[in-house]
């Protein structure tokens, strides 16, 4: 058996080779210190040798403890820290001389025994809880912990907490073994006390008798809206100008006692009396929480000069049902409107009136007039031209009445469909002026003041009856509808005679067909002729068209070309009017349609234009001097003597002796169908009117 000699003192026990369990105080000063003897009963010749392992041995921490190897006496050579050990687990080896195990290797175990070495500490420094003023007593906030590095199952480490300073109300209490913050009593207010909370606790060990250490708990006080917003004055003044608009007029103040910035703060102004139109808004100002009054309308002095408003005030959010209601909710708010010049104003404008077209100079147009906003202030007003472009009109400064002063051509630049524009300019004499400016739309009334005109004045037609005997007649005329087409065309009602050998019938509203009744020999022919428009009144016009008949083709064409081409002008016959158009038809056959779909598109119903108006129109001629025929020969010397005249200004009448024929004979200037060379077959140098000698048929003579 073995033997553990404990430390002096200690009852010497003869046991096996076991080693109870030996206890030493933490922090023992006393080093080195005895801890136990251990001995081998297995004594050898020579002694044992004895030896321990282990952590605070030969592991970390290292050299806290040491054995004397042949006494067997173990020491303690360090300060113990039950903190950061509370217990050291050895082993204890005996062996020979010769290093052999004497007995089997033993526990040594030492327990570190607790000191109240350590202070409590708090998890933090500062705890932060908040709670809504008005809170009913009882209500946690918070918990303000801390812990103790002492044994816990001992006093070193068992906890009390406490407040050691709040203030005098005493409205918060701790509970002493948990920590925990509540409130002790009623009458959290944030406006009346204080917003925040500063506490002072403390938590000691030893059950409250020992190491103490101390936090700070601040507590904040949610606000609730509890206070009103109040008026800081009953009444308030100010003024503003007229016809000002979007501008501040003024302030009104108020006073919220719950937090600034919260809902529970932030005003909302009302107007309950005072502004029926609406003339006034209220804003808020978000950083000082005063109603901002501007305009909303512009107000005019002559019609009120002064507002009285009633306005309310209250929170963006609701108040709480206890809060009290607020003697200050409502204020009156007086607005005076002071009175500033105001500019005319043109009421009608655009002024829009009618003046006929031609009007004479000295024609009253109109009289256009401003008035003047201040009716309250003595002002007259002046008036002047700001644009005339065509310097057609005059104006009265005084009384504003305009005056043509000289005839408006037409058609004219300055007509822009038919209207004239012309602005007026209104200005009052106070200082400084104002102005306003008023437009003048006036309306030139179209008037019949033009006949139509033949277009062409002269062609070629094919002198047998049918397809070939027929010629497009055409006219325009310089007035705009309703002043213009429908045109109606006639034969000379003066020569009645006319209607054996030709017939006019309507082909659209602006061009007729002249055809042939009976054969007629080759040669010119002047038709004199009727034209009349559509206007109120109409107006008509006498014309002559000149008209060479040719010798008919299969085809119902010319067969003498030059004699066509060289007598018709700008004339062309229907029935070569319609191979025309089949030849360009029949060119544009690998084209696709598109100018056939762009011109039906284009003209749609109700065009003054016919399908053939876009050629017909190309079909004018230039004066023309037909004296210039003779020099082509015997065959054209007829023609020239038809035609032409033998001296400027000359004047002949010729019968023809198949029929009545009358030819003016006009100056060089007078229209000449196109030159050809000469060679061509010699036409007929008959000439008549176009009447007389073949009464075989009768036909109609307008169209």
């Amino acid at each position: 058996p073995s033997t553990a000699y404990p430390s002096p003192g200690l009852r010497r026990v003869k046991r096996a080779w076991v080693i109870p369990p030996i206890s030493i105080s933490e922090n023992h000063k006393r080093i080195p210190h005895l801890l136990v003897q251990i001995k081998s009963d297995k004594q050898q010749p020579g002694g044992v040798i004895y030896s321990i392992k282990g952590p605070g041995v030969d592991e970390e921490p290292l050299g806290i403890f040491s054995i004397d190897k042949f006494s067997g006496k173990v020491f303690l050579n360090a300060m113990l820290d039950r903190e950061e050990n509370d217990r050291f687990r050895l082993k204890a080896f005996a062996l020979d001389l010769g290093g052999m195990t004497l007995e089997d290797p033993t526990d040594l175990e030492i327990i570190v025994v607790d000191q109240n070495d350590n202070r409590p500490l708090f998890r933090q420094d500062v705890f932060t809880g908040r709670v809504v003023e008005g809170a009913e007593p009882g209500t946690c906030v918070m918990t303000a912990d801390a812990s103790d590095a002492d044994d816990p199952e001992t006093d070193n480490a068992a906890l009390r907490y406490s407040i050691l300073e709040q203030g005098a109300a005493g409205m918060f209490s701790i509970n002493a073994t948990t920590g925990e913050i509540c409130t002790a009593r009623p009458g959290l207010d944030r406006e009346v006390t204080v917003g925040v909370y500063n506490l002072t606790v403390q938590a000691a060990d030893m059950s409250g008798d020992g190491l103490t250490t101390t936090a700070t708990a601040v507590i904040y006080l949610d606000d609730i809206n509890d206070n009103p917003p109040e008026f800081t004055k009953e009444e308030f003044s100010m003024e503003v100008e007229e016809q000002a608009a979007g501008v501040d007029v003024g302030k009104i103040f108020v006073h919220d006692k719950d937090l600034a910035g919260s809902p529970n703060w932030l005003a909302k102004f009302t107007v309950l009396e005072g502004d029926p139109e609406g003339a006034f808004a209220i804003r808020t100002d978000p950083l000082t929480n005063d109603g901002v009054i501007s305009v909303a309308k512009p107000l005019d002095h002559e019609v009120r000069d002064r507002f009285e408003l009633t306005v309310s005030v209250q929170n963006e959010q609701p108040l709480e049902p206890a809060a009290p209601a607020s003697p200050r909710a409502l204020a009156t708010v007086r607005v005076r409107v002071q009175d500033v010049n105001e500019a005319p104003v043109f009421r009608e404008n655009p002024r829009r009136v009618s003046v006929l077209e031609g009007a004479p100079p000295g024609t009253s147009v109109t009289t256009y007039t401003a008035s003047d906003p201040d009716t309250r202030q003595l002002q007259t007003l002046t008036y002047a031209l700001l644009y005339d472009p065509a310097d057609w009109l005059q104006l009265d400064p005084h009384s504003g009445t305009v005056r043509t002063k000289r005839e408006l051509l037409h058609p004219s630049a300055f007509l822009q469909g038919g209207w004239y524009i012309a602005l007026v300019l209104a200005r009052d004499d106070a200082e400084p002026p104002l102005s306003a400016t008023g437009t003048l739309s006036i309306e030139i009334l179209e008037v019949n003041d033009h006949a139509p005109l033949l277009q062409p004045p002269a062609g070629v037609v094919c002198g047998r009856p049918g397809r070939g005997g027929k010629l497009l007649l055409g006219a325009t005329d310089d007035d705009r509808p309703p002043h213009g087409a429908p045109f109606h065309f006639q034969l000379s009602p003066q020569h009645p005679q006319l209607a054996h050998n030709w017939s006019i019938t309507r082909f659209n509203v602006t061009h007729a067909v002249l055809a042939v009744l009976v054969e007629l020999p080759e040669g010119p022919y002047s038709l004199p002729l009727l034209l009349r428009d559509s206007g109120t009144p109409p107006r008509e016009r006498q014309e002559l068209l000149n008209i060479s008949v040719c010798r008919c083709g299969r085809d119902g064409t010319c067969e003498d070309g030059v004699l066509a081409a060289t007598t018709a002008g700008a004339g062309v016959t229907l029935g070569a009017l319609m191979i025309i158009l089949g030849s360009i038809l029949l060119l544009l056959g690998d084209v696709p349609p598109y100018d056939t779909a762009l011109i039906y598109d284009y003209e749609g119903s109700g065009s003054v234009a016919s399908p053939l108006s876009s050629i017909v129109s190309s079909l004018t001629d230039e004066d023309q001097d037909y004296d210039y025929l003779s020099e082509w020969g015997p065959r054209f010397r007829r023609l020239a003597d038809l035609y032409g005249c033998p001296a400027a200004g000359a004047l002949h009448t010729r019968v023809h002796q198949r029929g009545l024929s009358t030819g003016a004979c006009t100056p060089a200037h007078t229209r000449r169908p196109p030159q050809h060379p000469p060679g061509r077959q010699k036409p007929s140098a008959q000439a008549a009117l176009g009447g007389g000698g073949h009464p075989r048929r009768s036909g109609a003579g307008e169209g």
